[in-house]
């Protein structure tokens, strides 16, 4: 039985697994409590809007550890538990189950919420969201008995539920209020392949619409209704609009939070026994300069293990740049770096943008920000060198696909 000081964190996730497992890989032999409000060992949630919900992988395939390694590494994992509260004057939490769980550190990894739709209509039977791996079970059900569905949001997930339900035989209607899909993300130089992408298999997309109200029958929803009267027949609606921090712990505990749990490069929060990462953390990133929050796989992979290195007094700074990957029907994508619509000034294509096999740069003054390979394989690793030398490249050269990457930088 482990014996020492109490490591305690919330959220049996990706996050908090990989943050336990970290903890005993750098030798911290105390004890690890890992709670979880969900029944489920902790699992990878990328699967869930792509080879779960296309049925060609089984769940086995995306738990982080079976069954057995918890207890052979003398982490006690609580799952289907809830924490209510944290005392921070006394570091100690409130279970769920009315017990109490003493700390000396804490780390919150409770990832994030999916947004809902504020429309009449929308706690309707047949309004379905994915999140959870038993989201991603109701919505392969649904899709192998739907005919028609209408998906609300063209973001990630709204547009990979949509490849899925196509490929499920479906007919999908994607609705957005954005004139683009993915147009917050990736620009409108870039989204448009997105669009066409989707249209070619028979998407229908109403871009630049807002619902008004989901259409309800017997307590089931039968459609959407467009704020221009539009309507929509379906039998299930999906929706994918976002996420939103799970920080209310944190709120109520009195730490900084601000579009999520605020942290230091080392995921310290504004209470130096208290640790944030994943989707919650809003961390100071010393390579983009000011803080961010990350909501991808990759982040919730690795930043944990930085944040456990932290909890243990190693000089920590957590600069990896943000990483994801989405499939599509027979597009697949790695995004490198990190960019929003008002911090480049320039978009320079590589490739063949007809045929979807290219590489997009976003670039500011100059240098590169985020790079975005289309069916172009083994080159994120020198698109993320690229951003991290933080030097100007020669646009030319970049455009031109004969020229390797590396040799990309400007010549001076």
């Amino acid at each position: 039985m482990p014996s020492g000081p109490t490591f305690v964190i919330v959220g049996a996730s990706l996050a908090g697994a990989r943050a336990a497992e970290a903890l005993r890989t750098e030798g911290f032999e105390g004890q690890i409590v890992l709670v979880g409000h969900e029944p489920h060992y902790p699992y990878e949630r990328p699967p869930l809007s792509k080879g779960y919900l296309l049925g060609s992988e089984d769940r086995d395939s995306f738990v982080v550890h079976g069954q057995g390694w918890y207890a052979e590494h003398g982490i006690d994992l609580r799952l289907s538990t809830g924490v209510t509260a944290i005392d921070r004057d006394l570091r100690q939490l409130a279970l769920s189950t009315g017990e109490t769980l003493g700390y000396d550190k804490l780390l919150l990894t409770t990832g994030a919420t999916p947004k809902l739709l504020p429309v009449p209509g929308a706690t309707a039977n047949g309004v379905l969201y994915l999140r959870s791996v038993d989201d991603s079970d109701r919505l392969r059900g649904t899709l192998s008995s739907a005919s028609r569905v209408v998906v609300i949001g063209a973001g990630w997930i709204g547009l990979e539920v949509a490849a899925a339900a196509r490929a499920a035989g479906v007919a999908t209607t994607v609705v957005s209020l954005d004139e683009q899909p993915l147009l917050p993300v990736l620009g409108p130089e870039v989204s448009p392949v997105f669009a066409d992408l989707h249209r070619e298999h028979g998407v229908d997309l109403r871009l630049g619409v807002e619902v008004e109200s989901i259409q309800v029958s017997a307590d089931a929803a039968t459609g959407v209704r467009l704020a221009d009267g539009t309507e929509l027949a379906a039998d299930a609606v999906i929706v994918g609009i976002g996420v939103d921090p799970a920080a209310e712990l944190a709120v109520n505990a009195g730490l900084e939070v601000d579009e999520g749990v605020l942290t230091d490069a080392a995921l310290r929060t504004s209470d130096p026994d208290i640790y944030a990462a994943g989707d919650v953390a809003r961390a100071y990133h010393p390579l983009i300069g000011h803080r961010v929050r990350v909501e991808h796989w990759a982040n919730a992979r690795h930043q944990p293990v930085a944040a456990a290195r932290a909890m243990l007094g190693q000089e920590v700074a957590y600069d990896r740049l943000p990483y994801f990957f989405s499939d599509q029907y027979d597009l697949g994508m790695e995004y490198t770096g990190y960019v929003t619509l008002d911090r480049y000034d320039r978009v320079i294509f590589r490739g063949d943008v007809a045929k979807r096999e290219f590489v997009a740069f976003w670039l500011s003054r100059g240098l590169v920000q985020a790079g975005m390979n289309v069916n172009i394989w083994d080159v994120a690793d020198e698109i993320r060198d690229l951003i991290r030398d933080g030097l100007p490249v020669d646009p030319e050269r970049l455009a031109d696909p004969s020229v390797p990457i590396p040799d990309t930088r400007a010549k001076f």
